[in-house]
């Protein structure tokens, strides 16, 4: 006999329509009835949604709560976590969704007991094919979930074994209802016949008969609702009305119910994104492109500068603690949260999405500033004297920019070869000028200075720093210079070339000239901050390049392009015959580095609104396939056949457009082309074209039946009760700025070289000079004062070299080891694992990631405590 088994939760959402102060309040009201009821009634559990941030919250305003929290807890009646946030699982970096799990099971041991080892995404808009592995990296064997499935394209159970892209496995849980499939509320208890025949024996029938199960599982709970009240009455009450047997049950307990069937389980390999039952909103991954941004950026910022930088610091006596680390992390975790990061949030929130960002650089800035001014002290180094900095552990030999300020550009630095000023501000001399001194005020006359940036090749040691000197010249150091406008300019590298001509960009490689390699689509955008969607079936167009010209220097060139478009301003301008236009202004700078990626920055001038815009690559490669990397892997997708009757058979149309993480590659045996992305997330492979969405701009929350989406809206706008919801701010309009990088080679694809070009692309360049010029170019360093006794460090510093088939997801301070750090280390090649514990020392754990693509071996994830 089939028995259900119910488990009373709430769904919590730290933000959406309504902020996350909005939730606190809430959450006074909840929580304390939660435990109120906990402590009243033995025999009721309650899971509390799965991430330990929201019981952070509630105990700020409710200390006295800790204690009550532990208890239940401890009891086995309070499910709290592994989450810090309940994340997104398809734009953030893989070390972000490994960091939420792990600092939130930290947070959770630490403060209220044992976490809930349950890998739960309730509410996630789709999962990446690597989330198996990734639980497994901190022992999670297990996932919970809603949305994504489809029971005749995928595994015709509810409950069915997910791999990774190789064996690491979890085992899989679907409630293709939602986590309110069982949801009881003080009018359900008064209606327990109906709810019983209408809505919860049939979702019991459709899971056991979705993979012949005794057991099935039912979630009741749905977003800030409370505990059910006497729930034992209840249940008592609902098994005289129902068919099946059901009983209270908790997520932890079903899990081992399953796991003891899971050899009759099916298995199933890939990404969890189909809108059969429920809607995964495929487009959300160009929505709030700028949130987007900002989240990259602040990951890349945390993992390739600060986190490193903090391991070096340490070996030399600069001490920063985990719990400002721990704090950067979640601010960025914070940000990260399904519909946070979506970007389906009202404006309101959004705004405090971005204060948020604000406030997550200020503590990065501010902890890359101490450590490195720190070491500039103990360095003893005066204003003629640059830090350079290696965050990698390689050794490293090529170009890096370093800032500096000098009273004149007649200068040169020792140890930096063929160093060009690639940018320049002048200060004005100031006269009577304050200064404190030992004798107390005195006042002094500033001279004329510049701040520079200098880009040159250098030889940097791996993992460490070396000091290079500013030397006084007879002439000004080479600088950068534009050249004229007009509709020619061509740069170009070895067998490669790049020009502006006839109003496009072409790449010639080899004398072979591809035309249009690289152009900007435009197609007005009738969706909302869940989804893009067509309007009026008008197709994309592709915006002109006006102008051209060549930014010169005697070490690379650079080619600048500009364009501009009057559009339709809004929506309803199209069906206008004098219709109102905004302009939309864009220039693209394009330069080769030097492993020949063509590395490019665009800024757009955005005054037009609900509109797509989109990279157009067309690289003449013949394949039907695009090789994207996601998060520590990569995965192979081709367009998938869309039926006449899709609407008949899905919630919204499963559009072809796919998420990546950082890179996107076409290829054949014998040649490829490689898009890089600083924050693009979202793909369209068409027509031999491989399309890159920069921003899908919208001025509404939500709206019903758009060409897409039929139907009511997302966002509850069309809820009884609830108001449509303008988002300006969701407009993007005015300066938006996007890095990236392509390149066509006639070699054949392999994801370890992928891997180490886009490691080395975004590789920072990190330096320091102890000047007094001007102490707010490192905002804190008027407040960084030089202390008593301060340790003597070698001028030179190399702490960890590895071998570059190791590719580096992490390095940072160990969190419960003193003197430690920790080293994830992602291998292309099995045997590399042996080199590496040779190199550093025993591992903590090795976990295989599964194939890159399949004509390459497994990956392995380490984590490797290393002893400094």
């Amino acid at each position: 006999m089939v028995k259900a088994h119910l488990v009373n939760h709430t769904h919590w959402d730290r933000e959406w329509y309504f902020t996350t102060m909005d939730a606190q309040v809430l959450s006074e009201q909840l929580f304390t009835e939660v435990l109120d009821e906990l402590e009243k009634n033995s025999d009721a559990n309650f899971c509390l949604d799965g991430q330990v941030s929201v019981v952070d919250e509630y105990v700020e305003i409710h200390p006295e709560a800790k204690e009550r929290i532990r208890k239940l807890v401890g009891e086995g009646r309070l499910f709290v976590g592994p989450w810090y946030t309940q994340t997104d699982a398809l734009i953030p970096d893989q070390e972000s969704i490994i960091r939420n799990l792990v600092i939130g099971m930290k947070d959770m041991q630490q403060n209220y007991g044992e976490p809930m080892k349950v890998g739960y995404l309730p509410d996630t808009f789709g999962f990446n094919a690597q989330m198996p592995t990734l639980l497994q990296q901190v022992g999670i064997d297990n996932f919970l979930f809603w949305r994504g499935t489809n029971f005749s394209q995928q595994t015709n159970s509810v409950y069915f074994r997910w791999r990774g892209l190789n064996e690491q496995e979890v085992l899989a849980i679907d409630f293709p209802f939602g986590y309110f499939t069982g949801q009881i509320t003080p009018e359900t208890k008064q209606n327990l016949a109906e709810f019983a025949k209408v809505r919860y024996d049939p979702a019991v029938k459709f899971e056991s008969e979705h993979g012949n199960h005794e057991d099935v599982l039912m979630p009741s709970g749905i977003d800030q609702m409370n505990i059910i009240k006497n729930i034992k009455q209840t249940v008592a009450e609902l098994n005289k009305q129902s068919k099946y047997q059901t009983e209270i049950s908790t997520y932890p307990e079903f899990v081992d119910i399953i796991r003891k069937k899971k050899e009759q389980l099916p298995k199933y390999q890939g990404e969890l994104r189909l809108p059969t039952y429920a809607r995964v909103h495929r487009s959300i991954g160009s929505v709030r492109s700028q949130i987007k941004r900002e989240n990259f950026q602040l990951e890349q910022k945390i993992l390739k500068r600060v986190e490193p930088l903090c391991v070096i610091g340490a070996k030399v006596g600069v001490q920063i603690g985990n719990g400002l680390l721990l704090k950067l992390w979640k601010k960025l975790l914070e940000c990260q949260a399904h519909d946070t990061l979506g970007g389906s949030v009202s404006d309101n929130v959004a705004t405090d999405i971005l204060h948020r960002f604000k406030e997550a650089n200020e503590l990065a800035d501010g902890i890359e500033n101490i450590v490195k001014k720190k070491i500039a002290q103990y360095l003893q180094l005066q204003s003629d004297q640059v830090l350079v900095f290696n965050t990698e552990p390689y050794e490293f030999n090529g170009d890096k920019t370093v800032k500096i300020v000098a009273s004149s550009k007649k200068i040169a630095l020792s140890g930096m070869k063929d160093p060009v000023i690639t940018a320049a501000k002048k200060y004005s001399a100031r006269q009577h000028i304050l200064m404190m001194t030992s004798r107390g005020q005195e006042y002094t006359n500033e001279p004329e200075y510049y701040e520079l940036e200098i880009t040159g090749h250098v030889k940097l040691p791996a993992l460490g720093y070396v000091v290079l000197r500013i030397q006084q010249a007879d002439t000004e150091m080479v600088q950068t210079k534009k050249g004229q406008f007009g509709s020619y300019g061509k740069i170009e590298k070895g067998q490669q070339r790049l020009e502006f001509v006839e109003g496009r960009i072409d790449l010639i490689v080899n004398q072979h000239r591809i035309k249009n390699i690289l152009s900007l689509v435009d197609a007005p955008n009738d969706g909302d901050t869940y989804d893009s969607s067509p309007f009026n079936g008008i197709q994309e167009q592709r915006l002109p390049l006006n102008m051209g010209t060549v930014v010169s220097s005697p070490q690379e060139d650079a080619l600048l392009v500009r364009g501009s478009a009057s559009l339709p301003a809004n929506l309803d301008d199209y069906a206008k015959t004098c219709p109102k236009l905004g302009v939309l202004t864009y220039s693209i700078k394009l330069s080769f580095n030097e492993n020949g990626q063509i590395n490019a920055h665009l800024k757009v001038d955005n005054e037009v609104n609900s509109h797509r815009l989109r990279l157009c690559f067309a690289p003449q490669i013949e394949t039907d396939e695009v090789n994207a990397q996601i998060q520590a892997g990569y995965v192979r997708t081709r367009n998938e056949p869309l039926p006449a009757d899709w609407a008949d058979k899905f919630v919204e149309k499963p559009v072809n457009l796919y998420n990546f993480d950082k890179s996107l590659t076409l290829m054949t045996e014998q040649q490829h082309f490689t898009f890089w992305g600083a924050g693009q997330k979202e793909y369209e492979y068409r027509d031999q074209r491989l399309l890159v969405t920069l921003m899908a701009t919208t001025g509404q929350l939500g709206k019903p039946n758009l060409a897409w989406r039929p139907g009511r809206a997302s966002g509850d706008t069309t809820s009884q009760g609830h108001i449509m919801m303008p988002t300006p701010l969701a407009q993007e309009r005015g300066f938006n700025e996007f890095d990236f990088a392509f390149k066509f080679s006639n070699e054949k694809f392999t994801a370890a070289t992928n891997n180490r070009l886009t490691r080395e692309w975004l590789a920072p360049s990190v330096s320091y000079q102890n000047q007094s010029l001007n102490v707010f170019i490192n905002r804190l360093d008027n407040k960084i004062w030089q202390t008593e006794n301060e340790p003597h460090i070698p001028e030179k510093l190399a702490m960890l070299k590895l071998p570059p088939e190791l590719d580096v997801s992490a390095l940072y301070p160990a969190y419960s080891s003193q003197g430690a750090y920790i080293l994830r280390l992602q291998n292309l090649k099995l045997r590399v694992s042996k080199t590496a514990r040779r190199l550093i020392g025993k591992s903590a754990g090795s976990y295989r990631i599964g194939r890159t693509d399949q004509a390459n071996r497994d990956q392995a994830l380490q984590s490797v405590i290393v002893k400094n």
